[in-house]
């Protein structure tokens, strides 16, 4: 069983109230060991997405995910659905998906930011000639990179640190700017007088959207996916000095499964930009893991928490 990380989130920048202990995990791999006796789409041996272990029975002990865990389960919201099941109880395990063979379990982790990612963008309504400009190079930001060059925009700008810019240019941007320039907005203004159709902020610090704001097209659209400064972000509108649109809503990443799939075994999609598939920490030595992400010596860690 195999995981990177975004459980970082949750106890350095926390944006909802959460028990303790817990069990934290949110991009979990899990190969099946065994099956329930209604189970029908899952099989033994079978590499699925986003399983993780449950609270325990007693309650002494929540989770949140679940997936920093040697077993976790996964749930069959296929047969539950045909069953007549009542959807409140499937619908959150849609995210438990099959990885096909040719996938190996430590590169499939990245399947779930990839997942993620690529449904916002397409929901925001990303495509094919259009331009994007996204603050910040972390993970995240790299992968909205990543699929916008993938969905056909003509021009994928990144603000982000210089130790991402290396990454960035590999993945295949049109232009990648330091974040800390003291005249970055002018600089991107003169660079690209006619603005971008997307601006998407991957990290969400409070303040860097509002500044981008006359950067945004007519009829352009911002989004903030970050959580950094999760309740302290404001946004002055004037400042864009024309109509813009704010895309508020979010993703269900279940939706992109197949095409993330796609995009992988086309070689679109890279793991290795994002991890180091060859040497991934072990679930002992996971607090050695979390200083490298803060010390930004990695870009997201692989976690192997069992055989």
């Amino acid at each position: 069983m195999y995981r990177n990380r975004s459980a970082y989130y949750i106890w350095e920048i926390p944006f909802f109230t959460i028990p303790y202990p817990t069990i934290l995990g949110h991009e979990s791999i899990g190969r099946v060991i065994k099956v329930g006796s209604k189970v029908r789409n899952f099989k033994v041996g079978d590499l699925v997405t986003r399983v993780g272990a449950p609270p325990t029975a007693d309650g002494k002990i929540a989770a949140h995910w679940g997936g920093y865990a040697e077993l976790g389960i996964a749930k069959d919201h296929w047969a539950m659905c045909k069953d007549g099941v009542p959807k409140e109880e499937w619908n959150s395990y849609r995210v438990n998906q099959i990885i096909p063979t040719g996938i190996e379990p430590a590169e499939a982790t990245m399947i779930i930011t990839w997942r993620e990612t690529l449904s916002y963008m397409k929901r925001m309504g990303i495509g094919r000639g259009c331009s994007v400009l996204i603050l910040g190079s972390g993970g995240n930001g790299l992968a909205f990179a990543n699929h916008a060059l993938n969905l056909g925009a003509a021009n994928v700008v990144m603000t982000g640190n210089d130790l991402r810019r290396t990454v960035a240019q590999a993945i295949g941007v049109t232009d990648y700017y330091n974040y800390r320039d003291d005249r970055l907005v002018d600089r991107l203004i003169y660079d690209y007088p006619d603005g971008f159709d997307f601006i998407i902020d991957a990290v969400g610090k409070a303040g860097e959207i509002n500044k981008m704001l006359p950067l945004i097209k007519d009829g352009g659209t911002i989004g903030i996916y970050g959580i950094d400064d999760y309740d302290k972000i404001t946004i002055t509108p004037n400042k864009a000095g024309k109509t813009f649109k704010f895309y508020g809503g979010a993703y269900d990443e279940e939706e992109t499964h197949e095409q993330v799939i796609s995009y992988i075994r086309k070689g679109k999609l890279k793991a290795h930009y994002w991890l180091n598939l060859d040497a991934p920490f072990t679930l002992d030595s996971i607090n050695e893991a979390f200083e490298a992400i803060q010390q930004k010596k990695i870009i997201k860690a692989l976690i192997k928490l069992s055989e």
